[in-house]
């Protein structure tokens, strides 16, 4: 029946599953009018249902089937789908508001509307589950608007209005899964498949109650063989649904047990005493006997009266605590003669205000076939026009071997399905391997671990996504998603040890390659980071460290920058040293210009860090451009072992002393030395700010107006300039 609502003529096929009967009616919407088809009614011939609840699927599934197949003869066409509603037993009802604004006004659409509609079942559902205490699953099984409104304002219809703002007040219906599945399997075992479920009173008020009458506040009460359900309505809108366990089957009972009958021959006693006259019945000793209808009321009297009390404080409840202004009876139970008298006293009002309604209000039913057109027939009928007004169907499918049933909402997918089977979401996206954390010249870094496979989905075994379209039946596979490798990253492939460190040794330019502490110990390039290792950079070497890597030996006397220093004096960037080679050893004029061992380390860095550059997070990491700069740069020397560690070691020249405390004028602003003894020209870049690695080609030192030597001995008050000249 897909497009039924689109294409008005193809046929609804509605059940009506009672606690007494089940009675199938189809037809279809044409002109404003629903047509009447087809119709058929089928007592079960056990008691398969009690109170509304289904206790036999397999009996309950077979008088189904037997309705269906005698409407097919009926039509001459076969029928897969079905309508079907539910009793209201152990019912809950939640009374929500909810809202959706559009970025500009636009017009609103069905679709627009049903949006909304659906937006607010979930927000109520919501609301139900966080107040619902029990252990039962319940299922949404109905909703009705009872308000709209357009940019705040209320409003009948919102369906070509312009608003940037809609909202409704939305009243939803809750049953516990047992019924609802119930239901579904009966209908499943008849081989149908549902295409829409509501609830009973709401199906009975969409004939019984036409729009007109709700801006009134009036009840409607269905009398039913093992409920009585109760909708409310009032300015113009369903503002309550409610439900007593009590309704034909308790007089039925009365029967038995005073007439000594089995239930059937109960029931038909039941309906002849609303006829009128005398009743011939056999007893269960096969003896015939004959009651008068009189004396069959006569023994209902008691439980009629306890049943209308039932409801009339039901309706109360429902109403504020106050009675409504008529009330509209529709079910076969309500046909019993005494049942509106007694109800109309209950609720205080007249007895005409308490009515049976049936063939006066299908006005704009059309029969085209002989059908009954009494109050029993007003939930079939209701049940039918239900699938024009809403669709609110469960799908069920098969989730890595669960079945599961969804709330249609027209736009299921698998995502929905796993939701509702509480996947992790670990287990739907691919998961990285554990990441490596570190810090490096005091900064925090990271680097992921590398992704692993997303989870593997397929529907009826082709390939899918969590974002594929379900539809009922269908066979959802997942194979959870998988972990990739750990973060591994060697000390070389931090782009601060990319670039050589480039010094001036007896007049050779020689590239030395940068080198790191880590934890407090220099160790090799190849070193494996581990999580949480402290890395220093260091941007110099020592007099000492040079020689030893150059092999070259330390005797005589030693130059930094034309300045005597000692083996321990710092070397950085663009520094020359000069180192008395006569004393023996290898001549430093002897060495090649590249004996290849920087480049082969640079290469292997070089190739490590583009291996590594797809697992960096950069925004996770605070090195980027500040921790290249940092490499080269004058400013980080605290944390390099700068100032202090130069504190104590006493000065480039190997005097020490107490340490004291210098004020220079460095580039047009003050600046402090401290912790040593004597400063020269070369300390200044400890405390300031200085890029020693910018690329250019000279830097300019001046002090006083000179040029200044970098072991040039300072004093305070001197005015220094410091700057790189293209």
């Amino acid at each position: 029946m897909a497009g039924v609502r689109d294409n008005q003529g193809q046929y609804v096929f509605g059940l009506d599953i009672g606690t007494r009967s089940i009675v199938g009616t189809v037809g279809y919407q044409a002109g404003g009018q629903f047509h009447v088809v087809a119709q058929r009614i089928k007592e079960h011939e056990t008691r398969a249902m009690l109170d509304g609840q289904i206790h036999d699927i397999a009996k309950v599934g077979e008088t189904i089937a037997f309705v269906k197949k005698q409407l097919e003869e009926d039509i001459s066409r076969s029928l897969t789908e079905v309508c079907i509603a539910a009793a209201g037993r152990v019912l809950r009802t939640v009374t929500t508001h909810v809202e959706q604004t559009f970025e500009a006004e636009q017009e609103i659409t069905d679709e627009e509307i049903y949006n909304l509609s659906m937006v607010g079942i979930e927000q109520a559902y919501e609301e139900f589950q966080s107040t619902e205490q029990s252990d039962m699953k319940f299922y949404c099984v109905g909703y009705t608007p009872m308000r709209y409104y357009m940019n705040g304002y209320q409003i009948g219809n919102l369906s070509g209005h312009k608003a940037k703002t809609i909202g409704a007040d939305i009243i939803a219906t809750f049953l516990p899964d047992d019924v609802v599945d119930g239901l579904y399997k009966s209908v499943e075992h008849a081989g149908l498949h549902v295409t829409n479920l509501t609830l009973e009173p709401i199906a009975a008020i969409q004939v019984a109650i036409p729009e007109r009458f709700r801006l009134l506040n009036l009840a409607l009460v269905d009398v039913g063989a093992g409920t009585s359900d109760i909708s409310i309505t009032r300015d113009g809108a369903i503002v309550a649904y409610g439900m007593i366990p009590v309704a034909g089957d308790a007089l039925t009972n009365v029967i038995v047990q005073n007439c000594l009958v089995d239930f059937d021959m109960a029931e038909h006693i039941k309906r002849g005493a609303t006829e009128g006259g005398e009743i011939t019945f056999t007893d269960i000793m096969g003896l015939p006997q004959t009651i008068d209808s009189e004396t069959v009321l006569e023994s209902l009297d008691s439980t009629i009266d306890h049943m209308t009390e039932l409801v009339a404080e039901e309706i109360k409840r429902l109403n504020g605590d106050k009675p409504v202004s008529a009330v509209f009876v529709v079910g076969g139970g309500g046909m019993i003669p005494g049942y509106t008298e007694k109800l109309s006293a209950k609720l205080g009002l007249l007895k005409e205000r308490v009515a049976i309604r049936g063939e006066d209000v299908m006005k704009d039913i059309v029969f085209d076939t002989d059908a009954r057109k009494d109050s029993l027939m007003v939930t079939p009928i209701g049940i039918c026009l239900s699938y024009y007004a809403q669709s609110n169907n469960f799908i069920f499918v098969s989730f890595n071997g669960e079945r599961l049933k969804l709330y249609d909402n027209g736009r299921l997918s698998v995502s929905d399905a796993a939701i509702q089977v509480a996947v992790p979401n670990e287990d739907l996206f691919p998961k990285r391997g554990h990441a490596l954390t570190f810090n490096v010249n005091g900064k925090s870094r990271i680097v992921r671990g590398t992704e692993g496979e997303a989870a593997v989905i397929t529907i009826n075994g082709d390939p899918a996504d969590l974002y594929t379209q379900i539809h009922s039946g269908d066979i959802i596979e997942l194979t959870p998603s998988t972990i990739g490798e750990p973060a591994q990253m060697e000390l070389s492939g931090l782009p601060e040890l990319a670039s050589p460190l480039r010094v001036g040794i007896n007049g050779k330019i020689v590239e030395l390659p940068r080198t790191a502490d880590v934890n407090g110990t220099t160790v090799p390039a190849f070193t494996q980071i581990k999580s949480g290792d402290d890395i220093i950079v260091r941007n110099y070497y020592t007099v000492q460290e040079i020689a030893k890597l150059l092999d070259l030996p330390l005797g005589g006397q030693i130059k930094v920058n034309d300045t005597k220093a000692v083996a321990t004096t710092r070397v950085y960037e663009d520094f020359t040293v000069e180192l008395d080679l006569k004393s023996g050893g290898t001549s430093f004029q002897d060495l090649p210009e590249d004996d290849g061992s920087y480049q082969d380390m640079k290469d292997a860095a070089a190739q490590r860090a583009e291996e590594e550059a797809g697992r960096t997070d950069p925004d996770a990491s605070e090195g980027g451009d500040d921790a290249s700069e940092a490499s080269g740069s004058a400013r980080t020397k605290d944390s390099e072992g700068g100032a202090a560690s130069k504190a104590s070691s006493g000065t480039v020249d190997g005097t020490s002393g107490e340490p004291t405390t210098l004020t220079l004028t460095v580039n047009g602003r003050p600046v402090t030395l401290t912790g040593k003894a004597e400063y020269v020209f070369v300390d200044v870049f400890d405390f300031i700010d200085f890029d020693l690695n910018s690329g250019k080609k000279k830097i300019v030192t001046r002090c006083n107006g000179a040029t200044a030597q970098y072991m040039e001995p300072l004093k305070a008050g001197d005015v220094i300039e410091i700057y790189w000249e293209d």
